[in-house]
């Protein structure tokens, strides 16, 4: 018995943490019985701290702004997702929006366990905006003619 004890308690160590997508299905459960408690269990400590801010801002609690910003609509009948990729301690899934677009939700391990980085999307957002702007920048600059060139 002690035997089978010890091999159990090894197994559980070494076993993988629980997926992105199986946090994001258990999130999405969350979501439609309103159990916010384990919605706010499911995001990273940034995003928690980037919801205190808001709710203090806003003169709200923490957990209206985690029932508020969800990742779909409430309304959403289903949920479609696809494309989980794994790169160390972060990861992405695509998730199918309620207007049928498909957007990337990015998770981060912490503590052994898949999280949904809210505060890593947004980072990915400004980023992308940031390499648009730089593109269109070099775009521009690169039809103009070099100055003092007649």
């Amino acid at each position: 018995m002690i035997v089978s004890l010890i091999s159990f308690a090894v197994s559980c160590a070494t076993s993988e943490p629980v997926s992105p997508l199986q946090t994001f299905k258990t999130y999405t459960k969350a979501i439609k019985a309103k159990d916010t408690t384990t919605m706010k269990l499911l995001l990273s400590n940034a995003t928690i701290k980037v919801h205190e801010k808001e709710a203090k801002a806003q003169g709200v609690t923490v957990d209206d702004i985690v029932k508020r910003e969800t990742l779909f609509s409430e309304n959403q009948k289903s949920v479609e997702y696809r494309n989980e990729k794994i790169d160390g301690e972060k990861a992405t899934l695509q998730v199918k929006n309620s207007y049928g677009s498909w957007e990337t939700v990015p998770f981060v391990r912490e503590d052994g366990v898949w999280k949904i980085d809210k505060q890593g999307y947004a980072d990915q957002m400004m980023k992308d905006i940031e390499d648009s702007d730089k593109k269109l920048d070099d775009l521009i600059k690169g039809n103009q003619p070099p100055a003092n060139q007649e």
